[in-house]
C-alpha cells in the first residue's frame, strides 16, 4: 500500500467514499459495515463521511454514527475525515449553510456522531452564496483554535477561495476536495494548484460517480485498453492513474460492496509506465 500526507498524518494513498453506505440505495446495516470493514482489511486508513451523507428519515448524521459504529472494536488507526455546511434534500438539490454560527454546532454534532473528542479533518463541504466564503472558512480557525477540530479543508473550492481559505488558515488548509475523474477534469487547475502548495487533494467521485463507476472502461476507452494489457479492473487504472497525477492525490471512491472496495485499494500499488500515463492523459 503506498501512503500519502494530509497534514501531518499519512493516509493510505486511497481511501473510502463512505456516502453511497447512507444515502438512499444504500445497503443493510451490516452490508455496510462489512465494507467499511473490507476498506480496512485493505489497508485503507481514510475515510471519508458528512454530515450530509443520510435520508430525509434518519437525520443528519447518519453515516458518521455508522463509522463509529463500524470502528468501534478495531485497532486500526484511521483519519476520519467529515464536512459541513451542506445540507441534504431528498428532491431537488442540496442546501448550503456557511453561517459561521451553524458550522460551529454542525462541527460538534459532528464529534458527538463519531464519539471522538477532536475531529481529525472537518472540511467546509461547499459555499454558501448567501454568506462570504472568508466568514465560513474563520468558523474552521475558530473551531481549530477550540480544539473541536485537528485539521481544516475545503471542498467545491475553486483556486480564489482556495487562496482565501489559504490567507485565513495558512498552513492549517491541509485538504481541497473536489470533483475529479476522467469525465470530470474541470478542476484541474485546484488540482495543480494543490501540488504546487503541498495540499492534499481528494478527488470525490473519482470513477464518475455510483452510476458512471461501472463504465469506466467503456466510456474511455484508453482505460479499457490498459486494463486488458495489465489483467485489471479499469476502475483500478483510473484510480492509478489520478494517484501518478500529482503527489497530493488521494482519491476517495464510493462503494456498497466489499470487493468493489478492495479493488480500489488496489490501485494503490498499480504502477503504470510513461506511455500508459500519456495514453490516458490524452
Amino acid at each position: 500500500m503506498r501512503y500519502r500526507r494530509i497534514g501531518d498524518t499519512k493516509v493510505s494513498a486511497i481511501g473510502l467514499g463512505a456516502m453511497p453506505l447512507s444515502t438512499p440505495g444504500r445497503p443493510d446495516r451490516d452490508d455496510a459495515i462489512a465494507v467499511i470493514h473490507a476498506a480496512l482489511d485493505a489497508g485503507i486508513t481514510l475515510i471519508d463521511t458528512a454530515d450530509a451523507y443520510t435520508s430525509a428519515a434518519d437525520g443528519p448524521g447518519h453515516n458518521e454514527r455508522l463509522i463509529a459504529d463500524a470502528l468501534r472494536g478495531r485497532s486500526e488507526t484511521v483519519l476520519v475525515a467529515t464536512k459541513g455546511g451542506h445540507i441534504y434534500a431528498e428532491n431537488g438539490p442540496w442546501g448550503q449553510n456557511g453561517d459561521p454560527a451553524y458550522l460551529a454546532d454542525a462541527a460538534r454534532a459532528s464529534a458527538a456522531a463519531l464519539e471522538v473528542d477532536t475531529i481529525d479533518l472537518y472540511q467546509f463541504h461547499r459555499p454558501d452564496p448567501a454568506v462570504p466564503y472568508a466568514d465560513s472558512i474563520g468558523a474552521l480557525s475558530d473551531l481549530l483554535d477550540d480544539g473541536v477540530i485537528r485539521m481544516a479543508g475545503i471542498s467545491n473550492a475553486d483556486i480564489a477561495q482556495i487562496e482565501t481559505a489559504r490567507g485565513i488558515l495558512g498552513e492549517r488548509l491541509v485538504s481541497v476536495q473536489n470533483q475529479f475523474s476522467p469525465a470530470f477534469r474541470s478542476s484541474e487547475g485546484e488540482f495543480d494548484h494543490c501540488a504546487e502548495h503541498d495540499i492534499a487533494f481528494l478527488p470525490w467521485s473519482p470513477l464518475g460517480g455510483a452510476a458512471k463507476a461501472a463504465d469506466a472502461g467503456t466510456d474511455h476507452s484508453a482505460f479499457a485498453t490498459v486494463a486488458a494489457e495489465l489483467g485489471v479492473s479499469p476502475q483500478r487504472v483510473v484510480l492509478a492513474w489520478e494517484l501518478a497525477l500529482q503527489h497530493v492525490a488521494v482519491p476517495i471512491p464510493g462503494s456498497r460492496r466489499p470487493a468493489s472496495i478492495r479493488d480500489s485499494a488496489a490501485a494503490a500499488d498499480l504502477v503504470l509506465t510513461a506511455d500508459q500515463l500519456e495514453a490516458l492523459s490524452v
